[in-house]
């Protein structure tokens, strides 16, 4: 349901405090759509979707879904424009994936059978997400800090691995790509080995995908492909946290727009929490044991700069 939230008197933007809130509500929502996997049925994301909006209940915020699940007919929550939150706390834009929506048909993973394997929820000052239009995919390239100024999504593909490649100190053999395996993708993987470095074929979606090739220690370099523009979105919150950097290019009536970091999230404060649902270059997924449920999650805060790896255990009742 639509509420309208009144906002005088209430500070704007999320705060640290927020932070633990946050983890509750991705652990529910990785654990509903961690039933799905290995079922071959693409209700992951639905039934992730539903937890988290019951969890978000009580989350001491003012938040509006900026991005969501897409057209009101597609899901029954957490449509963009809703209204989340216990009513009390600070005023936000939310931004969240539970699901990869822009998947074409023949596309979801087989191995696991869930359509992405990371609950993920951006939380940031009113009117700093940007609402991209519904159902757009777009071209993706994320990197981390250190290679923040030297990548440019109009080059050729070689000559930005090739860039990321001198920057790093080492051959453009050493360079790790993601991609997102899938037939989409092939051309892409193709010219990725044509110019000498590596693909790591992405277990963890665009989400996942780009954290990993932000982080110092992660096992790629460089995210590379096409997906849904909500799930930039969404990786920009994470990236402008850690000072990486991701750039889309999106189409539109044969109109190229290319938008960055700061495009997508527009600065203030910003908060990012995710949950794995199955195993990935991020985080490990929901495990079932007797009688208790564990999980994993990130949270990255941008004021003050911090991250946390929180592992959780559930015990049933």
């Amino acid at each position: 349901m639509t509420r309208q939230w009144s906002v005088t008197g209430v500070s704007r933007g999320p705060d640290q405090a927020l932070a633990l809130e946050l983890v509750r509500v991705t652990e529910a929502a990785a654990i509903a759509a961690g039933r799905w996997v290995g079922r071959g049925e693409r209700n992951s994301g639905e039934a992730a979707a539903v937890a988290m909006y019951d969890h978000l209940g009580a989350v001491a915020m003012r938040g509006t879904v900026v991005i969501g699940r897409g057209e009101r007919n597609d899901a029954p929550v957490l449509f963009p424009g809703d209204d989340v939150g216990s009513g009390d706390g600070p005023v936000c834009d939310v931004g969240i994936t539970v699901g990869d929506d822009a998947l074409p048909p023949g596309e979801l993973p087989t191995g696991e059978g869930v359509a992405n394997p990371l609950a993920a929820i951006a939380v940031t000052e009113p009117g700093a997400l940007y609402a991209p239009p519904p159902d757009v995919v777009v071209e993706k390239v994320a990197v981390g800090p250190d290679y923040a100024g030297v990548v440019d999504i109009t080059r050729p593909v070689a000559e930005n691995l090739r860039a990321v490649a001198a920057v790093k100190g080492v051959p453009v053999s050493d360079v790790v790509v993601a991609v997102a395996d899938g037939r989409r993708h092939r051309e892409l993987a193709t010219a990725i080995r044509d110019a000498g470095a590596r693909v790591h074929a992405l277990q963890g979606g665009d989400v996942a995908g780009a954290i990993a090739a932000a982080r110092p220690e992660g096992p790629v370099d460089v995210l590379l492909g096409t997906g849904g523009a909500g799930e930039a979105v969404v990786a920009a919150a994470a990236l402008f946290c850690m000072g990486g950097s991701l750039q889309v290019r999106l189409r539109s009536d044969g109109v190229d727009t290319v938008l960055h970091t700061g495009d997508l999230v527009r600065g203030g404060r910003v908060l990012f929490c995710a949950t794995g649902v199955t195993s990935s270059e991020l985080l490990c997924g929901v495990r079932n044991h007797s009688g208790r449920t564990t999980t994993q999650s990130m949270v990255l805060c941008s004021e003050p700069d911090t991250v946390w790896m929180v592992g959780s255990e559930q015990r049933s009742a």
